[in-house]
């Protein structure tokens, strides 16, 4: 049996540093001893999505233009956080506040799941918001065009097999909630 080792970290320095950015460049040694000298890892804060669910089931969903991919999307309210600042809670409670206006006193955490583990930091929080509903009170960033977008419970599946949802951390997000409420 092959017993697998993690990398040697035999410098790190960080290459671009910008507040929506920055990436680190990572020279290692591998278990065989070759080394990497031009390992890039983006550093990111951390994520929560929210699967917010309204008292009449449905699920709150935002649509936005997403540039990286070039396509408006629908997907899960979430954003970005510090967790050594803030607990993921509490930043799933502001941001479905800020990104839909809608708000919920009852949150819990479905699971904590690695985004892309070869070249990122940062760690999904998926929560879980019952009853949620409408605080009239969003705050959206100047990059942020928001359209609300409520879906029946017994629809989400559907659209996420007719491709209508597309995205992995929403999708596990969806599956995880979906079995929760079951």
């Amino acid at each position: 049996m092959i017993s697998i080792k993690p990398w040697k970290t035999l410098k790190s320095k960080l290459v671009f540093d910008n507040q929506w950015c920055r990436v680190r460049q990572d020279e290692v040694e591998l278990p065989s001893g070759q080394v990497v000298d031009d390992y890039f890892i983006n550093v990111r804060p951390d994520i929560v999505l929210i699967m917010a669910i309204t008292c009449d089931r449905n699920v709150v969903f935002v649509r936005q233009y997403r540039h990286g991919v070039g396509e408006i999307l629908l997907e899960l309210p979430g954003g970005g956080f510090n967790s050594m600042e803030e607990d993921s809670i509490k930043a799933a409670a502001r941001e479905l506040e800020e990104e839909t206006g809608y708000v919920s006193e009852h949150m819990v955490s479905l699971a904590t799941l690695y985004d892309n583990p070869v070249k990122d930091t940062n760690k999904i929080n998926l929560i879980m918001a019952q009853e949620a509903q409408p605080s009239g009170t969003q705050n959206l960033d100047i990059t942020e065009e928001v359209e609300i977008f409520l879906v029946p419970v017994d629809e989400v599946m559907k659209k996420i097999e007719q491709g209508e949802i597309c995205v992995s951390g929403t999708i596990a997000a969806l599956f995880l909630g979906l079995k929760f409420l079951s």
